[in-house]
């Protein structure tokens, strides 16, 4: 019995897990791979410093001889389009960036109020031109000076019958003088005699006077016919002014060039120097770039200059100095800066510099204005 039960407790009793296995040491790798990796490593870091160095002489021996700024951009004639005259917009023949040549129609403005002032601009000449006469017709102021002239004439032909008669009034005195003297006539006929001869004087004087007269006519009818001309001088420039009023009507392109910034609409009312819209003129484009003061030491126009368009990744311009400017940018800005009012802070200027372009980046990858660019100029020459 006793037997039995040790044997039955020994076999509920639990049985003890195995011990679990120790943990795997890690090998130490072989001296000599990590000697060949701190080798590479090595290298690398040498490679870099090497190009490093070679990057850093190279930039040092470009700076020496060129100057750079990314403070840069593309420029273009920019033209606006103005109104001249005022008026309701009735039709608009182009859209933003649309290509246009000089000369080409733009915008018409309702021109019926020009066609009326144009219409009475001729009437106004016409009656100047029945005043003032021409070489087709003789007008008022000529017939004037005409009938004038023809007074005169009278008048002076009227003064050599009224001489002669008072010569012979006079010879008829004298020879009634001497009758009288030999007692051959009487007394009364010498009274006679003396009376036609002081008629003659006095008609001889009246005539004169009127013939004076008549000359003054003659003037006032010469000052009128220059009146004449000069009104129709001023009608025939009224006429012109109506006209040249009615033709700004057909507002035209300016210059060749693209359609920027449209503003203006049908049925719009605009007014005399109302900017409708501009054009990007093909005139051109020219870099502004604008230097710091303390790069211009030895910058002069015609060197060589080389620019990177951002917009052209690859590219490679060229041109050359083309001006610089007579003041820094800050001079032109609305509220120039004004170092004698106290409070005085150095600063950088910086002086704009016209570059032309000679070599762009081609003709399917135009240069605009306001592209910005990157510009370096060679000093060295």
């Amino acid at each position: 019995m006793g037997t039995s039960t040790e044997q039955a407790t020994t076999q509920t009793q639990p049985v003890a897990p195995a011990p679990a296995p120790a943990a795997r040491q890690p090998v130490p790798e072989p001296p000599a791979k990590a000697t060949t990796r701190k080798k590479i490593i090595l290298g690398f870091v040498a490679i870099a410093i090497v190009l490093a160095l070679i990057w850093g002489i190279k930039t040092f021996i470009y700076s020496r001889g060129h100057e750079t700024t990314d403070n840069a951009q593309v420029d273009g004639h920019i033209v606006p389009v103005l109104a001249k005259v005022g008026g309701y917009v009735t039709a608009v023949l182009v859209q933003d960036n649309d290509s246009v040549r000089k000369g080409q129609e733009l915008v018409r403005i309702d021109d019926s109020e020009y066609k009326v002032k144009v219409a009475q601009a001729e009437a106004d000449l016409a009656a100047a031109q029945s005043t003032a006469g021409g070489r087709q017709f003789t007008g008022q102021s000529q017939a004037a000076v005409a009938t004038a002239t023809g007074n005169r004439s009278a008048a002076d032909a009227q003064i050599r019958s009224a001489i002669a008669n008072q010569q012979k009034a006079n010879a008829d005195l004298a020879r009634m003088q001497d009758l009288v003297a030999k007692q051959i006539v009487s007394a009364q006929q010498l009274d006679a005699a003396r009376a036609a001869a002081a008629s003659a004087a006095a008609d001889v004087e009246a005539l004169q006077r009127q013939a004076a007269a008549a000359g003054g006519a003659v003037q006032n009818a010469q000052a009128g016919v220059r009146l004449a001309q000069a009104k129709l001088q001023a009608e025939q420039a009224a006429l012109d002014n109506a006209k040249l009023q009615l033709s700004y009507t057909d507002v035209q392109a300016p210059e060749t060039g693209t359609i920027s910034k449209k503003q203006v609409e049908i049925g719009q009312l605009v007014q005399p120097g109302q900017t409708m819209m501009s054009i990007v003129a093909d005139t051109g484009t020219w870099v502004t770039a604008n230097f710091k003061e303390t790069q211009l030491n030895k910058m002069v126009v015609g060197q060589p200059v080389a620019f990177e368009v951002d917009a052209y990744p690859g590219c490679e311009a060229e041109g050359k100095v083309q001006s610089l400017s007579g003041a820094t940018g800050a001079r032109f800005a609305l509220l120039p800066p004004d170092n004698a009012t106290g409070n005085f802070t150095k600063v950088v200027q910086r002086l704009p510099v016209r570059v032309a372009v000679i070599k762009g980046c081609g003709s399917n990858r135009p240069l605009r204005p306001g592209m910005s660019v990157v510009a370096h100029v060679d000093t060295k020459q």
